[in-house]
């Protein structure tokens, strides 16, 4: 992938602000592209979009093709006829920096339903044909995305595992049933997705026409209680009562002494050699219709994946089994000959995970929080930075910048300061982002909240725990003109604007020279 240089800033659309309890597709989102135009930020990057299961996490999703239905604007659906005035009259309270997840969902899936009661009732026939032609395109995987979500709400959403036996196992004669007595849920569903992809194609199209590019994110694994796994488990290592033999994770790390447990399944590599990779192709496939990039997450697992065995407690037993590699990443270059991939190559990297990453000439990734430990050979600190990768403050795994330097060992805030040159703790986030910005590394991100100076409050996940994760919300009133010239200030000052914008911008500088004026 050939890179040019530029900068990025990571926020998900749930951690916008708004008035229905969780950031979504309206309003906030489009006034969030124009604040990354019109900072010369060319990059928005995002996490999985996927519909949230368990914990509230967009790493665990009940499809690896399907939208997040919650993220869809009750305000285009109002602009759209499909919602009334009086409908939103009836909105809860809801807090302002967080997402309270039950309210948030009970409020937004009451809306779905008023809209999809407008839909079946108005007979707007353009719309019902732009659905039927969405539901014919998306076939391969909405009609079992759509029943597998039926058929969850009358289980009480239980996993799909812990359904009745004819249904978990797929019996002809009880898919056949399903379908035809939840004919109206499946048909909910799948509008629920119409609605998404509208929704999200419309922003997408936005941030285009803003030359905004979007960074998506790919999980190695997916769900266990995810229609993928129900509907096609010989993608999977499963044993005959379909249980996995062995689920994902990694060792002791950074993160946690006794590992990650993801408990996600993992793949029957065979099986995807013997079809070319087909689910993967069209994987790929699907999240680059929505996203210009891909970031893939734990790169390192398809050259080897940490196998633990199903049913242990931690992830400190389990072994590295290789994966095809390379074959996989032939495979997809010949149906995405620019591989618009980063390389997530985070964690126990070996040289088989740099070999594959190198020889795909794809970008891989450098954190700087990990780079204080004392030693000026660290290769995450920016003076060791190749050209060719991405370059972060931190992840969406890590604190903030100023959270990560409160909670640090005295010998790390010192050596952050000397390398950094900053003396006061509320400087560190600027001075992170500052030291990537002036980084060789074509591309810098920061998340937002590291823009914003915020602490260890404000952390959107902290990996091995499965609660209070994925909350935060950005504030109403932070996207400040202050904070939009700062940004593009840097983003002039370290070669990341647009050529003609560099240009333009260079001149308003020297117009204003001396007079002590801010840009816009």
């Amino acid at each position: 992938m050939k890179l040019v240089r530029k900068s990025g800033i990571l926020l998900h659309p749930t951690s916008l602000p708004g008035p229905d309890g969780i950031g979504d597709l309206g309003p906030e989102a489009y006034r969030w592209v124009d604040f990354l135009n019109k900072s010369g930020t060319q990059l928005w990057q995002i996490l999985p979009l996927g519909p949230t299961g368990y914990g509230d996490s967009p790493y665990q999703c009940f499809s690896a093709f399907a939208g997040n239905p919650f993220l869809i604007s009750p305000v285009v659906l109002l602009e759209d006829e499909l919602l009334t005035s009086d409908d939103l009259k009836e909105r809860p309270f809801f807090p302002v920096g967080d997402i309270d997840y039950g309210p948030a969902i009970e409020w937004k899936t009451h809306l779905l339903n008023k809209a999809f009661d407008a839909f079946t009732k108005q007979g707007d026939s353009l719309l019902k044909a732009e659905f039927d032609r969405f539901c014919d395109q998306k076939k391969a995987w909405l009609d079992d995305y759509a029943l597998f979500m039926a058929i969850k709400e009358t289980q009480d959403l239980h996993p799909w595992v812990d359904w009745p036996e004819p249904l978990k196992t797929r019996k002809t004669i009880a898919i056949e049933e399903a379908k035809t007595m939840l004919a109206d849920k499946i048909a909910k569903h799948k509008f629920n997705q119409f609605l998404f992809f509208r929704q999200w194609l419309r922003l997408k199209a936005f941030a285009v026409e803003k030359k905004v590019e979007i960074i998506g994110d790919m999980p190695f694994v997916i769900s266990l209680d995810s229609s993928d796994v129900w509907a096609r488990p010989e993608l999977f290592l499963l044993d005959e009562d379909l249980s996995p033999t062995f689920v994902a994770g990694v060792p002791p790390d950074y993160f946690s002494a006794t590992g990650q447990l993801w408990g996600n399944p993992l793949y029957d590599w065979q099986y995807h050699i013997d079809t070319r990779f087909e689910w993967w192709v069209s994987r790929l496939g699907a999240t680059l219709e929505l996203v210009d990039m891909v970031r893939l997450d734990h790169f390192r697992g398809f050259a080897a994946a940490w196998h633990v065995p199903f049913g242990n407690t931690t992830a400190i037993e389990g072994e590295w089994v290789p994966g095809p590699a390379v074959e996989l990443f032939n495979e997809l270059k010949l149906n995405f000959p620019e591989l618009p991939i980063i390389a997530e190559d985070l964690g126990v990297i070996t040289e088989d995970v740099e070999s594959l990453r190198d020889g795909f000439e794809l970008p891989g990734m450098k954190i700087l929080q990990f780079g204080f430990s004392g030693d000026p050979e660290d290769d995450f600190l920016p003076h060791h930075y190749p050209v060719h990768c991405f370059a972060y403050t931190g992840s969406h795994d890590n604190n903030t910048a100023r959270g990560w330097y409160d909670d640090a060992a005295e010998t790390e805030q010192k050596f952050c300061r000397e390398y950094l040159d900053f003396e006061e703790a509320d400087q560190v986030a600027q001075a992170m982002i500052r030291a990537l910005w002036q980084s060789v590394a074509q591309y810098a991100v920061a998340p937002i909240q590291d823009f914003l100076g915020l602490g260890s409050e404000t952390r959107i996940n902290l990996p091995g725990t499965t609660s209070g994760n994925w909350k935060w919300r950005m504030q109403p009133q932070a996207l400040t003109s202050m904070l939009n010239s700062k940004i593009r200030k840097m983003n002039l000052l370290y070669s990341r604007l647009l050529e003609q914008e560099k240009n333009r911008y260079t001149h308003w500088l020297n117009q204003q020279q001396g007079e002590g004026v801010k840009p816009h």
